[in-house]
């Protein structure tokens, strides 16, 4: 599938939902689901800047394709970086920093979190270019 094809998959997840209230139960859903990183990849230089919350993402390349793995102590911010993961693992490089990311409007994720949220949501969508843009 590709980046759009995905992010079309979870804007139909989400629009089966009305209230925001059954939104956020799906995604505190999804964190549980986000495979479990090792240990060792929970250090310091994996600390996403700009979360209020500790979200740790690590990436990795294989046959030019980024892999992420990640995990936050928050459960919210645990699904909201499950998305992110599911968009952008195995995808090259080139695939996600053209990627435009509209996925997150569409579901109104962005208008429903608290400021501190948003930032720190921005600052996972920054990371994941950033080391796109590194392995590029």
């Amino acid at each position: 599938m590709t980046i759009k094809e995905v992010e079309q998959e979870i804007v139909d997840e989400f629009s089966i939902f009305t209230e925001w209230m059954d939104k956020y139960e799906y995604l505190i859903e999804l964190g549980k689901s986000l495979p479990i990183i090792g240990e060792n990849a929970k250090q310091e230089g994996n600390l996403i800047k700009g979360c209020q919350s500790r979200v740790w993402l690590n990436a990795q390349i294989s046959e030019g394709k980024l892999f992420f793995t990640a995990d936050s102590d928050a459960i919210i911010t645990k699904g909201i970086i499950s998305l992110l993961v599911r968009v952008y693992s195995g995808r090259t490089p080139k695939e996600i920093l053209e990627s435009d990311i509209k996925f997150i409007e569409k579901i109104g994720l962005q208008d429903n979190l608290s400021p501190t949220r948003a930032n720190g949501l921005l600052s996972m969508i920054r990371q994941i270019k950033y080391y796109a843009a590194a392995y590029s």
